[in-house]
């Protein structure tokens, strides 16, 4: 007889105090005893975690007789011998207060949590269905407290939850289960259909904003992304939760939901019409975990197949997974009608700019950036920029490279495009991962065009994408600019209350040379007071190779250098549409940007 499906029911044990309490229930125990784990990780943050650090008591017993815990490591747990026929019960209180996407975080104010968090995983029992028991909390506070996720109620139990209410869900096994974030609390409800399919916005926070805006601009980019993998979501529903604070941003996706957070400001403002930089910042936020319902929930790392929650997860392939993704999270934009050719173009160049400012380019492909995530990106310190690569930023310039090479080489008959639609086909929808190393094979596949030269030199290498080439063919030029007075020097700063300290010294800058390090304080420069509002207006006097007197703290010792000023680097860039450009060209760029 197959065993019965596990229950976890999650009640607030007390808000003030952050502590949620999970109950686990185990109706048909191993006699032999049962191990217990929680995961390392949650996907789509490639970092150890250590969720267990958050559990503040766990106990186990059957009947009233109490069960004995062993400690096996630092997240896992193993039980004695068990009575088979009696139902084994596991509670754990565990601590919620990271306002983040990727954990867990209660107060009086609202809930929220991802099952990583909260839900132990019972060893030999992953592939049961898992059922989710949400109690409705007692007192005056929660009163008009709902429930969003976008987790199926469960059918035939009592119990059961309606859509947005407290009772019972259900998943088909611990993945599932996991993959389902939580919001408790009085959230805005929004809703639209994008390709025929039901999705909600729930809005966390003390925000008013444009609803109805909101919800065009995303059924918008929705129903364009659904379309570009053959018009039919791979979901039933889907869900945004968006937590807006006073200054927040990130996203992490799952199979029908994400998790957002934003500032306040970032949402858009009742009775304008124009997209502003951090609207379109938000858009491009929803759009980047909403394309990942495909590229990296569905099409897959073979690395990932299954996950591992114990521990590191490696590939060398999250330039696909993160920077594809990023790459067509702006492009849903401009192909959609949200923002314009000319705002996509400066929103390209930015991000150019921005990746080849980082020397850890030339030391770090982003292959290397991808397998080391765990230890690198998601740990970076101040000589990050100049020791790594994004594989977001760079992977999304070679997204885009790769999809002009194609389109180009093709005359617009073939595109990257192409390329995400056979994935789905013989990756996804075969059951199985991209292999390490295979993505040249299926470009050329979907495609007919051999990049895998240019995979090698960008990807696997230090080489930058050469945009000033491969926009050409569509009548748009690269122009190099000078960048602000301090990128001369290799020097960046932060504000800290009235005190300006260093964040950053970039190698091979004059700021290095003379010996300054992230951290210090500036004080005077030639004798005059530095301040974040009059650096720059300081620079401004001087010259080409002057030598300045600088004053700084280390630490609280008062020390002096001199740096040599440096002209502005050209490290700006910006993409301009030529005016003059041919019939074919115009052709090329539409398709790609979409007409306006």
């Amino acid at each position: 007889m197959k065993p019965a499906p596990l229950r976890y029911t999650v009640e607030i044990a007390n808000a003030a105090a952050h502590l949620f309490r999970v109950t686990l229930q185990i109706p048909q125990p191993d006699a032999g005893g049962m191990q217990l784990s929680l995961p390392a990780w949650i996907p789509g943050s490639y970092m150890i975690r250590e969720f267990a650090k958050n559990i503040v008591s766990l106990s186990a017993q059957q009947g009233k007789q109490r069960v004995a815990l062993d400690k096996l490591d630092k997240h896992s747990w193993q039980t004695g011998k068990l009575a088979a026929n009696m139902p084994l019960e596991v509670v754990a209180e565990i601590y919620a207060w990271d306002l983040s996407v990727r954990c867990a975080h209660l107060d009086q104010s609202h809930g929220f949590f991802n099952g990583t968090q909260l839900f132990l995983r019972v060893a030999g029992r992953e592939q049961l269905p898992h059922e989710l028991e949400i109690r409705r909390p007692a007192g005056e506070t929660f009163v008009d407290w709902k429930v969003a996720t976008s987790l199926s109620p469960a059918r035939g139990v009592a119990g059961a939850a309606k859509l947005g209410g407290f009772g019972v869900y259900r998943a088909a096994d611990y993945d599932e289960l996991v993959d389902h974030p939580v919001e408790l609390g009085t959230f805005k409800l929004l809703k639209f259909t994008a390709g025929g399919v039901p999705h909600q916005v729930a809005v966390t926070g003390r925000t008013r904003f444009d609803e109805k805006r909101l919800v065009n601009d995303l059924q918008r980019i929705c129903q364009w992304q659904i379309d570009l993998f053959g018009g039919k979501a791979p979901f039933q529903r889907f869900l945004f939760l968006v937590m807006a604070v006073g200054e927040g941003y990130g996203g992490l996706e799952h199979r029908a939901s994400t998790a957002l957070l934003c500032s306040r400001n970032d949402l858009p403002v009742p009775g304008t019409t124009s997209i502003d930089e951090r609207y379109r910042g938000f858009l491009g936020l929803c759009s980047h975990e909403y394309f990942h319902a495909w590229n990296v929930k569905r099409i897959k790392p073979a690395a990932f197949l299954p996950y591992d929650f114990t521990s590191e997860n490696y590939t060398r392939l999250l330039w696909v997974f993160e920077g594809f993704t990023s790459y067509y999270d702006d492009i849903a934009l401009v192909r959609s009608g949200s923002i314009s050719q000319a705002d996509y173009l400066a929103i390209l160049a930015k991000t150019i700019a921005g990746v080849e400012r980082q020397s850890g380019r030339l030391k770090q492909s982003v292959a290397e950036s991808s397998f080391d995530t765990w230890i690198k990106y998601y740990r970076q310190d101040e000589n990050s920029p100049n020791a790594i690569v994004s594989y977001y930023t760079k992977g999304s310039l070679i997204a885009a490279g790769l999809d002009l090479q194609i389109r180009a080489a093709t005359h617009g008959k073939r595109s990257l495009d192409d390329v995400m639609r056979h994935l789905w086909q013989v990756c996804f929808q075969a059951g199985r991962g991209v292999a390490e190393g295979e993505m040249p094979a299926l470009i050329k596949a979907a495609t007919g065009v051999d990049v895998s030269r240019e995979i090698a030199a960008w990807a696997e290498g230090f080489a930058d994408v050469p945009f000033d080439k491969l926009l050409k063919p569509f009548g748009i030029s690269l122009e190099r600019k000078r960048g602000n007075l301090l990128s001369g020097l290799g020097l960046r700063t932060r504000a800290e209350g009235a005190a300006l300290k260093i964040s950053h010294v970039l190698d091979g800058g004059s700021a290095q040379a003379a010996g300054l390090s992230a951290g210090d304080e500036l004080i005077a420069l030639e004798g005059l007071r530095v301040s974040a509002s009059n650096l720059e207006s300081l620079l401004l006097r001087y010259s080409e190779g002057d030598l300045l007197a600088l004053s700084y703290f280390r630490r609280d010792e008062l020390m002096a250098t001199q740096l040599r000023f440096v002209a502005p680097r050209m490290d700006e860039c910006a993409l301009v549409r030529n005016a003059k450009s041919s019939a074919t060209a115009n052709r090329l760029r539409d398709d790609w940007l979409g007409q306006e």
